[in-house]
């Protein structure tokens, strides 16, 4: 029995009339879509539900699905205490997506449960479903760092698992959207929220899962998304399947971006594999991005796949360098990335080498094998690198927060012999607040302990 369709929902726990108090008539457009999808579910009648969960317990390398015979869950931390569900796990079902994913050469499985209690991303929508009448078990999964396709193909793996055992599956994917649609809001305003909710929610409207799959990972993190990953997951599910895919709701009115979608299946469509096309999209990407690089990134992948292939460092520089790398000294960074998500990134403040090219030589091979919070970069994984290089211009001490721009000027925390840098314009540090922050921790630095301040300016490469 293939899959039954899928169900997309937020989970601002103050949809629950036990939380919200009314003010879940703030958002009365959500409120009708969410019970209405969850009636609609109902008259499919599953026997189990697939449930993805941006609150779940996540890891950067690892697929975590809920160990156990099943768990419960309560509204307490939200103040209705008295909203209280507990579900069933399917366990063969669980067992065998765990063995499919294994098979697939994904990281998955019931390791590194850190609490059992069902968590609001799973509890909100259920809490519907289950007024509606759907009480059936469940198996839970949290996302992970991986790529998109990489949570499309668990998503293929789930499908697999539910055709083998026969069952009658729905997928729920829980997540909001956008966290920054309004300067008042909690998270506050950054254009890139209205874009990223516009261009999900048109991907919902119209069923093209395409679109999860290739959205540009600055833009999403900037827009401080929520459920992308349990979305693409979804996709997998349903692939190679026909679907009558329905919006039937979306809200920003708290500065978070909320949608309610419904997607029944009703039959096969050999046009709706999307992982071929996602990978043919990042591939030329990535192609057309090496198109534009510099003469700074391409020393930095010349230096960083000489180190990868060979084990040696590069003993000459190419010819034809600009005067600028090869006559001036300066600090520099190395950054990497792959799929959109930091790979590396190491640098100087001030210059240790002759000049500005050798100063990229040495970063890039210590962004791609001395980064304490990565292990060294396999060959494998060459042609996925993206690359950054930033020149860093003089700093300068400043007086007070108000001196600061994150998009403009990276920032020097400085107490004692402790320093931490963080550079400017990187996604997600919007505030000079949450830019200190970071550099404080990376110093080593404690909260309330004096520190300097000083900010620079970079020529940023990529």
């Amino acid at each position: 029995m293939p899959m039954l369709g899928a169900i997309l929902t937020p989970h601002p726990p103050l949809l629950l009339p036990e939380v919200g108090r009314g003010r879940e008539q703030e958002i009365p457009a959500i409120h009708r879509a969410i019970r209405d999808a969850a009636n609609e579910v109902a008259r499919w009648n599953p026997e189990v539900l697939i449930v993805a969960s941006p609150h779940t317990v996540l890891y950067g390398d690892y697929f975590h699905i809920a160990p156990r015979e099943g768990a419960s869950g309560s509204m307490a931390a939200y103040g209705a205490p008295q909203v209280k569900i507990r579900a069933q796990y399917d366990l063969p079902l669980r067992d065998e997506i765990i063995r499919n994913a294994q098979a697939a050469g994904l990281p998955a499985g019931t390791l590194g449960e850190k609490d059992p209690q069902l968590d609001h991303g799973v509890l909100v929508p259920l809490y519907f479903l289950r007024k509606a009448g759907v009480d059936c078990p469940i198996v839970r999964m949290g996302l992970s760092g991986a790529s998109p396709l990489e949570h499309y193909r668990l998503g293929q793996c789930v499908a697999e698992a539910v055709e083998a055992l026969g069952r009658r599956a729905v997928f729920l994917a829980s997540g909001d959207l956008s966290h920054k649609l309004k300067a008042d809001g909690p998270y506050g305003f950054a254009p890139e929220g209205p874009l990223f909710d516009r261009e999900v929610t048109r991907a919902m409207a119209s069923g093209d899962f395409l679109q999860f799959l290739t959205m540009d990972p600055s833009l999403c993190e900037r827009a401080a998304e929520c459920g992308l990953r349990a979305f693409q997951i979804m996709a997998g599910a349903l692939d190679g399947l026909a679907v009558n895919a329905a919006l039937l709701g979306y809200e920003g009115s708290f500065g978070v971006g909320y949608a309610v979608a419904l997607f029944p299946v009703t039959g096969q469509d050999e046009t709706r594999r999307f992982a071929h096309c996602a990978e043919q999209a990042r591939r030329s990407r990535i192609e057309a991005r090496r198109s534009r690089e510099d003469p700074w990134v391409r020393l930095a992948r010349l230096s960083l796949e000489t180190y990868v292939r060979t084990g040696r460092e590069l003993q000459h520089l190419p010819d034809g360098l600009p005067a600028e790398l090869t006559d001036q000294a300066a600090g520099t960074f190395v950054s990497l990335k792959i799929d959109g998500r930091l790979r590396g990134c190491i640098g100087t403040i001030s210059p240790v080498e002759q000049n500005a090219a050798w100063e990229i030589v040495r970063n890039a091979v210590s962004a791609c094998s001395r980064d304490p919070r990565f292990p060294p970069v396999q060959t494998d994984e060459l042609d996925r690198l993206e690359y950054s290089v930033d020149v860093l211009g003089k700093p300068e001490l400043v007086d007070s927060v108000q001196q600061l721009d994150p998009r403009r000027y990276g920032v020097i925390v400085c107490a004692g012999r402790r320093r931490g840098l963080l550079l400017p314009d990187l996604d997600g540090v919007d505030t000079p607040q949450k830019q200190l922050e970071i550099a404080r921790e990376k110093g080593g630095i404690r909260p309330g302990e004096p520190y300097s301040i000083e900010r620079f300016q970079v020529v940023r490469h990529q």
